[in-house]
Formats: C-alpha cells, sequence, structure tokens
C-alpha cells in the first residue's frame, strides 16, 4: 500500500510539473489597465485582434474610457495616486507629466535595446526628447499620431475645417467657397428653402459644441479666418524673424466672427441648446444627419461619418472647405487659405506609462514588436483573406471589406481601435519589404479612395472637376520650426491659460446669444475681461514658441 501511495504521489508531482514545462517560453498572462481621455466604447470579449494580443504577448486590457471633464477626472487620478498601467492624459496629458505620474520611456528604449522605437522616433527627437529640472533627456508619451514615413499623404482634410453637408453644395450648384460670408450665406439659403429633411425633421443651420477641451469648435476658427493652421490658441507670424505671437480672440478681428454667429443665432440657424450639447449628443446629431454645417476636426466626429456611410446617407457627409475672411471684415487685407499644415509629430499626445504600472519594460518591448510589419498590418488592414486581399503586391478591399471598417459595431468585435489609436504606429507609406509602395492605412491607399468611393461622392467631385477631397482647400504649408503652438507645455502659466479659457467659455456664448443691440457692448466687456489673462498667456506663449523654433533650428 505503501509502494502504491508512493507511487501515486511520484505522479502527482511530474503532472503538477507538465503545464509549466508546456508553457516554457510562453510570456505570464497580465492584465493591462488603460485609461483613455476620450468617450469610447468597450470592445467586444470576443474582439478577434485582442485575442491574438493575448495569444502572442499574454496582454489583456481592461479600458477605462473618460466620462465627464477631462481636467476633473485627472485631477482626481492625480490627488489619489488612481494611475492605470497605460495613461493617455488626451490634451490635458501636461497635467500628468508635470504631476510625476509618468515614467521616463527613454530609460527603456534605445538604439540598442528596442530600435524600431527608436528609429520611428529619432527623426524628430528635437521635437520629442525635452529636458527635465535636472538636465536630463526625457520622453513621457511616444506620439499616437504625426510619425509618416515617406512624403506627406493629403487625400483628405483630418484636421480642422469649417464643414458642410455635401448635400447643401449640390443643391447650390456646386458653387466655390472661398469667405467666411459665401459659406454662412449657402447654409442660410439652404435651410430657408428645405427647413426639414425628408422625414420631416428641421435642419439645424450650424452647430457648435463647447463641451470641455472640445472648445476649440468655439474658440479656434478665428486663426484660420486668418489663413492660419492650427496653433491652438494663439496667432503666430511666421514671416516675422521672432515668431510675433499674439492671443487672437480679444483683437478686433476675432469680433466680425461672432457677429456672425449673433446673425446667425437669430435668424434661427444655430440653437441655444448646441452651447450644453455633450459630446454623444453632437455626434448623434451629426449622425441622424440634421446638422448641416460645423467647425471641427475631421477625426472629432469620424464615428457620425462612420454612422452616415453605413447607413448609405453620403448626402448628408461632409466636406472641409477653407473659408477665410473677406478682405472688408479686415481693413482689406487679402487672406490667403492655409488650413492645411505640414506633418509634426503629435507631442505629449499618446499613452505614456505610469510609475505604478510594474509592467514597463514589458509594454515597451510589446510597442516595438508591435512596429514591426506584421502587426501594423494586422492593426491597419486586418487578417489577409478575411480583411482584406492581396493581390500583384497591392494591399486591396472588397467592397464588402471597406464598408466593414466604416462600422462600429463590426470595428468593435474586428479592431483593436481603443488600444491601437492611442499608441505608436507606422503612418504614410510603406517604404520597403513585401509591401513597399502600398499606403499603411487603407483610407490613403488609391485603389480603396477611389475605387471603392460611393458613386454620390465620385459624382460630386466630377461636379467640382476634383479628384480628391482636400482639392477643397490648399496643400499643405511647410511646418513652421516651432510645430503647432498648441503642442507647447502651458503648464507654467496654468492659472491664467485656465482663466483665459474660462471666460471665452462663458462669455462667447452669451455675446453669440445676446440682442444685436447689445452685441458691441457686450464684446467690449469680454475684451476688457479677458485682457489680463490673454496678456499673460500671450507673453508666456511668444517665449515659449521663439524657444522651441530655436531649440529646433539648432537641431537642423
Amino acid at each position: 500500500m505503501k509502494k502504491v501511495i508512493s507511487f501515486l504521489l511520484a505522479l502527482a508531482m511530474v503532472l503538477a510539473l507538465v503545464p509549466a514545462v508546456m508553457a516554457e517560453g510562453a510570456p505570464e498572462p497580465i492584465t493591462l489597465t488603460v485609461f483613455r481621455g476620450d468617450p469610447g466604447d468597450q470592445p467586444a470579449d470576443d474582439n478577434k485582434i485582442y485575442k491574438l494580443i493575448e495569444e502572442e504577448f499574454g496582454v489583456k486590457f481592461e479600458f477605462e474610457f473618460l466620462a465627464g471633464d477631462l481636467d476633473e477626472t485627472l485631477g482626481l487620478k492625480i490627488a489619489n495616486e488612481d494611475y492605470p498601467d497605460l495613461f493617455d492624459g488626451g490634451n490635458s496629458a501636461d497635467l500628468l507629466i508635470s504631476n510625476g505620474a509618468l515614467i521616463n520611456l527613454l530609460d527603456y528604449i534605445s538604439p540598442e535595446k528596442t530600435p524600431r522605437l527608436w528609429a520611428h522616433i529619432e527623426p524628430q527627437k528635437a521635437r520629442l526628447i525635452e529636458k527635465d529640472a535636472d538636465g536630463n533627456d526625457v520622453l513621457y508619451i511616444i506620439p499616437n499620431y504625426g510619425l509618416p514615413d515617406g512624403p506627406q499623404i493629403a487625400l483628405t482634410v483630418g484636421g480642422p475645417a469649417f464643414f458642410i453637408q455635401k448635400q447643401v453644395l449640390e443643391w447650390a450648384g456646386y458653387p466655390t467657397i472661398k469667405t467666411i460670408d459665401e459659406y454662412f450665406k449657402v447654409l442660410e439659403d439652404f435651410i430657408t428653402a428645405n427647413p426639414t429633411d425628408e422625414n420631416g425633421t428641421p435642419y439645424t443651420g450650424f452647430a457648435i459644441l463647447c463641451e470641455d477641451w472640445r472648445h476649440f469648435c468655439l474658440i479656434n476658427p478665428v486663426q484660420h479666418l486668418m489663413g492660419r493652421p492650427n496653433d491652438g490658441e494663439v496667432l503666430v507670424d511666421v514671416s516675422n524673424t521672432d515668431f510675433h505671437t499674439e492671443t487672437f480672440i480679444d483683437k478686433p478681428y476675432a469680433k466680425p466672427y461672432y457677429k456672425k454667429l449673433n446673425d446667425l443665432f437669430h435668424k434661427g440657424l444655430i440653437n441655444k441648446d448646441t452651447f450644453v450639447m455633450n459630446y454623444d449628443q453632437y455626434i448623434a446629431a451629426l449622425s441622424s444627419g440634421t446638422i448641416l454645417g460645423m467647425f471641427d476636426q475631421a477625426w472629432d466626429f469620424g464615428n457620425a461619418t462612420s454612422a452616415l456611410n453605413a447607413a448609405g446617407m453620403y448626402k448628408n457627409t461632409f466636406v472641409a472647405l477653407g473659408p477665410v475672411y473677406d478682405p472688408a471684415d479686415v481693413d482689406g487685407k487679402e487672406i490667403e487659405e492655409h488650413y492645411l499644415n505640414g506633418s509634426l509629430p503629435n507631442v505629449r499626445r499618446g499613452f505614456g506609462i505610469s510609475v505604478n504600472s510594474p509592467y514597463a519594460e514589458r509594454i515597451v518591448n510589446m510597442w516595438e514588436e508591435m512596429l514591426s510589419d506584421k502587426w501594423q498590418l494586422i492593426f491597419n488592414w486586418g487578417i489577409e483573406g478575411e480583411d482584406y486581399y492581396v493581390e500583384n503586391g497591392r494591399l486591396l478591399m472588397t467592397e464588402e471589406q471597406y464598408n466593414n471598417t466604416q462600422d462600429n459595431t463590426w470595428i468593435m468585435h474586428n479592431k483593436a481601435r481603443a488600444f491601437f489609436e492611442s499608441s505608436p504606429k507606422k503612418q504614410g507609406w510603406i517604404m520597403d519589404g513585401e509591401f513597399k509602395g502600398n499606403c499603411w492605412e487603407p483610407g490613403n491607399q488609391d485603389e480603396i479612395v477611389f475605387g471603392l468611393m460611393n458613386d454620390y461622392d465620385k459624382k460630386f467631385l466630377e461636379a467640382y472637376g476634383f479628384s480628391k477631397f482636400a482639392d477643397f482647400v490648399n496643400p499643405p504649408i511647410e511646418l513652421a520650426p516651432y510645430g503647432e503652438a498648441w503642442q507647447i507645455d502651458y503648464t507654467p502659466v496654468e492659472i491664467e491659460h485656465q482663466d483665459f479659457l474660462n471666460i471665452q467659455d462663458k462669455r462667447l456664448p452669451e455675446i453669440i446669444m445676446c440682442d444685436p443691440a447689445e452685441f458691441d457692448a457686450k464684446w467690449d466687456a469680454f475684451v476688457e475681461e479677458i485682457t489680463p489673462s490673454a496678456t499673460a498667456f500671450g507673453n508666456y506663449m511668444q517665449e515659449a514658441i521663439l524657444k522651441e523654433a530655436q531649440k529646433v533650428l539648432g537641431n537642423e
């Protein structure tokens, strides 16, 4: 009996070792907590890309998406040191950096240890790598976008513009819109003739999203009407050797835009609800096809565009226009439009790794492998034979496969969007290897952009004599040495900057909705109220932009 028991004990010990032997070399399973500084949707449990990540890297993800105010949410996390493993602070990432929430990624990234990651950031290291208080090189966030390979691709407008439903321009006979007066007039004419859609639902002429950091839809248009690409909340004279910088919202040339909005509000083209609409409500309204125009950035309402395309509501999708001021609005000055900027890294936008995470090295090594062609194809194109096919060296999709990529429900099951959007990634052209000459993003591939374009959009472009939707604006302007000013760290003037923003958020909607007879007085009072914080912020930005430009020029 003792021999039998001894044998069974020995057998049990051997069996206990079998899983360990079988799993030798396999990564230890872990779950990474992830915060995204944007609203979002949880991926489906059966999402095939996340399953592949789990199989190869032993990693699962637990996502938390923004619900509420970004700064308040980050403030609570900072106060409680409630940090996830991966942290995307969105437009308030500087709060995380200044409060010591993120590790220095250069402790893990180098040409020797992570050659792919280093090659990815090295061309823009003058902009990306900074100095801490002790003079050490630091990198807290690897850009999620803006480090493309090869020449810039500008087939569509992915950033800021005045957007308008295609059906409005079709109804008007495909006019050329050059000034903001022409833009608003065609909206007004259309809604006068067509107050409701075919279902009897009233149209909204112009919407303004004001929620949280997306108040750029309310604040930023003036710089573009003055002919400059996106510099955030300042206007920079790049023809001046000292890059003369000033806040624009308090200047005389801002007044005509808000006077036009005041006129539109009292004509009924702008709804009062727009000033209290949250982001989800805004996307729902755009997706319904009842909003005719807005100022925004194309990436900000991508879900609405996908929903409209999926529903076959092509006439209700938007085209990006680049109107500027009529010379009569700015003392006769002729303004050249420059809405598109040269390529630049999305500085401090993307994932950082929190100081609380025990998995820093493992995350960096995972990113390193994910920058391989194999994984970039998986993230961008999917699974060959299922999501795309290859013919004569070209990456292609059937109409059904491409339509799937525009369907949010399909995406939840078949794309790793919540992770990939904030991770380092390849963009632009595939520069070498089996698929050299193709594009990393399907939306930039000629055969898809033009070959799978719906008939409505083909007819729309033909009516204008254009080959692509970026033809509605001028080609990208050369990137300024300082990049784009909105990327500069505002924390040294955080109080003044926040006061500057708070005044705009409160007063501009009041000005737009006020009695026209009171407009001038309310505008003057607004300028007086905002001048102290505008002056402090503007002076800081002048120094910071000049310093950033000199740093970059000194490294070229």
